[in-house]
């Protein structure tokens, strides 16, 4: 490797361990934890589970375990809060509160200013192109669709030490609707991470795992599993009384399915006469698609043998149908209390697959989000909290208008992604332009467009001074020298950046609580069952695992391991005695 290459990519290291130890320092101060157990402490309970089993519900905000928690089955979220460690107060510590972001945090124990994954998708200077978290152009996708690879994940996680440790006989799988919350809680030695084709309706994997699909995968794709729900009807589970505590049915800035409206009864066909792309992307809506996932993740257990010799292995299941749905119709709807209600019904199935194949008395169960969600603008503007979309186009010409008033015409910026703004470099370097004065005249310039609350340029993320928020906490969280923007731009609360031509009804992806603000709840022996409330980050799952597991915590880790759940007890007085001077 060129020394250059090699020594700007030690700094860049070097930047990042700065950000997070000198303005994030001591994370966990920060979060008013107790104080730590004692090192002389060991963990009770088995000397090791023969399964991790990790839960994520894609856009799962906390209050849905508050707000509909007396209507869940007994064996589903209220199992997991009754047994479980259940944290109240977990938020994520990083500002871009996207999928991709959340699910590299879950198992890595890191923020995206150590993993690099800093959205769904950003621009990549090299190329002059968008890259999503997971491109990686080299592994085709199997059977078919879009492959992709983790490789641009710059971390380890819980599943890649794991295999380590055990000299790479422990599995590790993982498995979603979408390619990014598959492959990357699991890390880039997993045996395997599957996926749903919206394209062919089934699932699929990447080369980077396997030259074929293993018999079981393709026996499960015979099903057509997607296909046996074509024009079915999705009816509310219980009485439509019960979903007076959701916003009305009809809401007019409410989203649809193809070729249905937007109340119950829902007719799923995509529009179409017969199963399609346009069909599969609305089956990815409905509660359905959790079932198939329950489907296929008891396939996986089953024909991998997980759980079944003496290295633990590890099973990552994110249900998305949650957020696909979710963004179309809002987290007060009635359609997103129906998949509460139904996905509870999906995890406690799950659940007693593993306690039938492995027993829970064996595994270890992680349940988390990867994010939250705002109310639908409009709702929060009927409702007299604010609220607006901003639109990604008003924000790059307005800065251009700015740009060319003060220098001359030019083209200023390359791209907008995640409401980051990235500069054309060639055009400030052409102009013989100081980089940091174009970026705070951007700046400026965005925080007059209606819904900006405020601004963070990339020589302010690299030289300071941050102001001393909880806001520049996260954003500086969120900061990589080499994948983020320029300008990094916060919306006012319950307002955010829309794309162009692309319309939904709500998103996430912001620092503030609503988007942060998680379940994370750890079942099995070794922990103490409870709810508490210090603060916490599903970063801190990964350490708190790893420690279970008495294997080393993930490369990039800044959790904390979450001792106040841990069942420990002193070690013998006389392992703690100091040996006699003298003695060998």
């Amino acid at each position: 490797m060129h020394l250059s290459r090699l020594f700007g990519r030690y700094a860049a290291g070097l930047l990042v361990l700065g950000l997070l130890t000198g303005f994030l320092p001591n994370l966990a101060q920060n979060r008013r934890v107790p104080p730590t157990a004692s090192t002389a402490l060991k963990v009770t309970g088995p000397a090791k589970p023969k399964l991790i089993l990790t839960i994520v519900v894609d856009q799962f905000r906390n209050d849905y375990l508050s707000r509909f928690g007396d209507l869940y089955s007994e064996n589903g979220f209220q199992r997991l809060v009754k047994n479980g460690a259940y944290f109240t107060n977990a938020h994520y510590l990083h500002a871009c509160t996207y999928t991709a972001c959340g699910h590299a945090v879950i198992l890595s124990g890191s923020v995206p200013a150590m993993t690099g994954i800093i959205g769904n998708q950003w621009f990549e200077r090299e190329s002059g192109l968008p890259v999503t978290s997971v491109t990686d152009a080299r592994f085709m996708g199997l059977p078919s669709g879009r492959g992709g690879a983790p490789t641009r994940l710059l971390v380890t996680t819980l599943g890649d030490q794991m295999r380590m440790n055990s000299n790479y006989r422990s599995k590790v799988i993982g498995i979603s609707l979408k390619d990014r919350s598959a492959m990357l809680p699991v890390g880039k030695s997993a045996n395997a991470a599957y996926w749903f084709d919206t394209a062919g309706g089934n699932m699929q994997t990447s080369a980077y795992y396997m030259d074929s699909l293993p018999p079981w995968v393709t026996a499960f794709n015979a099903r057509k599993y997607a296909d046996s729900y074509f024009g079915k009807t999705w009816e509310r589970l219980l009485p439509e009384a019960v979903y007076n505590r959701s916003d009305r049915d009809d809401a007019p800035y409410e989203g649809k399915f193809a070729g249905d409206s937007n109340k119950f009864p829902h007719v799923i066909t995509g529009g179409g006469t017969q199963p399609g792309p346009k069909y599969y992307d609305d089956f990815t809506k409905t509660p359905w698609a959790n079932d198939l996932q329950v489907d296929f993740a008891e396939a996986a257990i089953e024909n991998e043998q997980l759980g079944q010799d003496d290295d633990t292995d590890l099973l990552s299941v994110s249900f998305s149908a949650f957020d696909i749905l979710g963004h179309a119709f809002g987290p007060f709807s009635q359609e997103m209390e129906d998949m509460a209600l139904r996905t509870d019904l999906a995890v406690a199935r799950l659940l007693d697959v593993v306690d039938k194949k492995v027993g829970l008395a064996n595994t270890l169960v992680v349940f988390t989000a990867d994010h939250g969600a705002a109310p639908v603008p409009e709702y929060a503007q009927e409702k007299k909290m604010g609220g607006r979309r901003i639109k990604e186009l008003d924000v790059m010409d307005a800065v251009t208008k700015a740009l060319n008033a003060a220098y001359g015409q030019g083209t200023w910026i390359s791209d907008v992604q995640n409401g980051s703004v990235y500069l054309n470099l060639e055009t400030i370097q052409a102009k013989k332009l100081d980089r940091s004065t174009v970026e705070r005249l951007a700046g400026e310039t965005a925080l007059k467009v209606p819904g900006v609350a405020t601004y963070f340029t990339r020589t302010q993320m690299l030289n300071g001074p941050l102001p001393p928020t909880e806001i520049a906490r996260r954003v500086a969280a969120a900061f990589h020298p080499h994948r983020s923007g320029d300008v990094y731009l916060v919306p006012e609360p319950y307002s955010f950046f829309e794309e162009p031509q692309v319309r939904l009804s709500t998103t996430h992806g912001t620092p503030y609580s609503y988007d942060t603000h998680v379940p994370v709840i750890l079942m099995g022996r070794g922990l103490k069952p409870g709810q508490y409330q210090t603060a916490s980050s599903p970063a801190d799952i990964a350490p708190t695992l790893a420690t279970l597991l008495n294997v080393e915590a993930p490369s990039g880790t800044v959790g904390r391991v979450l001792n106040e759940a841990l069942e420990t007890e002193p070690l013998p007085a006389k392992a703690l005695a100091p040996k006699a001077k003298g003695r060998r």
